[in-house]
């Protein structure tokens, strides 16, 4: 009997992405079932492919034919999506093979996973495909979104909301359940991704094949992953040095770098962890911005789709309140970036319009007296932007009844420089969500505190030094 018909190439992913035709094996009508939720998604999500119900108990599913084995599948279908219980899952890999289908993703679990009690199955797994030639994504993961396409390739919550942003983020996460949160969360602040993935037990295609693949996509600009482990060090360097040679960030969240967490890692996906300090040294020396927790990405994440670079280490603080300039300052301090004084030139333009109280340094103090006065301090902004010495500026936000006017006028000021200007927040987003929406429609970010604003500053001049040794190398 002949198997994988049409084997997908190694690491060409491009059907695995943009899919004509998909088969759900183990299709159900019930959309609590794991085979029921993609029925859902791929019926009435926009998803434009031919999509194959497999399961022999139905003659139709939501209006579809529904196959009873994967071995009958009609062409094109460039992935199946596995949500059978784990036994089942090699022979339906090898239906799949005798059918011609490239890919699949296996959302199933019981594998690896469970330790010794897995193994067997999972050999089993890898025999099957061996036979067929096929590349997998999984087992034991939520699924895979291809948000431009509206392919919905699994379950859980996230995929559930039709309406889902697209945008020039994709994700590669060893754990679907918070990686998808982590989706949530970034929609709910204006970010949008283009594709994500969740790799699971990656029996077969690993997260950094795919992140390797993925960073290639004139569509993806930032790329982030939720590391657990990796098996291979010359492939992490290599896709590091990639990132930088495409001036592409990748956000790395790794966990698993305790004793404590690696044993929760060994449980959850069996990915295998090395010393904290192989993985520090890998991602220091290429594009990797490490992150530790979800507002160091989401800020992280706002500061790169601004596009922007500072040339050194430097940063000047604009601030109407002495408390937030201090803290700010401290934790500038701390991530590793420098406040040099304003030029002479400078001081002397902002010095007529501050009151004698101001204090013009950095932190540039010009006080509460300009919270309303928003001409006069866009055009101390507009004067810091134009020193040479400025090679970043985190001003605080002006709130009330003028911050629309105000942000206006800032965004006509912003497109004519190519320093980054982060924007830190003086107001309760809902007072000023419509200045907020501004911002992040131009790309400015605005980030809810001065020491996040610091740390996502510290995040680009950390990886600017990085462009600039590759560059030499």
């Amino acid at each position: 009997m002949e198997l994988a018909a049409s084997p997908a190439k190694a690491n060409d992913f491009s059907r695995l992405l943009e899919p004509r035709g998909v088969a759900v094996i183990g299709a159900s009508e019930d959309v609590r079932k794991i085979g029921g939720q993609p029925m859902r998604y791929l019926t009435e999500f926009g998803f434009a492919g031919a999509v194959y119900p497999v399961n022999p108990r139905y003659q139709t599913i939501r209006g579809l034919k529904c196959y009873a084995s994967a071995a009958e599948l009609p062409q094109p279908c460039d992935v199946a999506l596995i949500a059978v219980p784990g036994a089942a899952v090699p022979q339906a890999i090898r239906d799949c093979g005798q059918a011609g289908v490239p890919h699949a993703i296996v959302l199933s679990a019981g594998f690896r996973e469970l330790g010794q009690r897995g193994m067997s199955l999972q050999h089993d797994l890898e025999a099957a495909l061996a036979e067929t030639g096929m590349r997998i994504i999984g087992p034991n993961c939520q699924g895979v979104m291809n948000l431009r396409a509206r392919a919905y390739l699994g379950f859980g919550h996230a995929f559930s909301n039709p309406n889902l942003q697209v945008g020039p983020v994709s994700m590669v996460t060893q754990s679907g359940g918070f990686g998808y949160s982590v989706v949530s969360n970034a929609q709910r602040e204006g970010v949008g991704f283009s594709y994500v993935f969740s790799t699971g037990n990656e029996v077969n295609i690993s997260s950094l094949e795919m992140m390797t693949y993925l960073i290639e996509r004139p569509e993806v600009e930032v790329l982030v992953t939720y590391m657990e482990g990796v098996t291979d060090g010359r492939a992490l360097l290599a896709l590091g040095d990639r990132a930088l040679a495409l001036g592409k960030p990748i956000l790395v969240w790794k966990v698993g770098n305790t004793r404590a967490g690696q044993r929760a890692v060994a449980s959850h996906t069996a990915n295998l962890t090395a010393s904290a300090e192989l993985y520090r040294a890998a991602f220091a020396r290429g594009g990797f911005v490490p992150i530790r927790d979800i507002d160091d990405l989401l800020d992280t994440l706002h500061a790169f789709l601004g596009r922007k670079l500072p040339r050194g280490t430097g940063v000047t603080i604009l601030t109407t309140s002495g408390g937030a300039g201090v803290l700010m300052a401290d934790r500038c301090e701390e991530v590793g970036l420098s406040l040099p004084l304003p030029s002479a030139q400078a001081v002397a333009a902002i010095a007529p319009i501050a009151p004698d109280f101001a204090s013009i340094g950095n932190p540039v103090d010009v006080t509460a007296h300009f919270s309303q006065a928003w001409k006069e301090y866009n055009q101390i902004i507009r004067t810091l932007i134009a020193d040479p010495t400025v090679e970043q500026l985190i001003p605080r936000s002006i709130g009330g009844a003028h911050s629309e006017a105000w942000c206006t006028e800032l965004l006509d000021i912003l497109k004519d420089t190519d320093k980054p200007v982060i924007i830190s927040q003086n107001e309760p987003p809902e007072r000023i969500q419509k200045t907020i929406a501004m911002l992040r429609e131009a790309r400015v970010p605005i980030i809810s505190t001065p020491a996040r604003c610091a740390v996502a500053a510290g995040a680009l001049s950390g990886f600017a030094l990085k462009l600039r040794a590759f560059a030499q190398r």
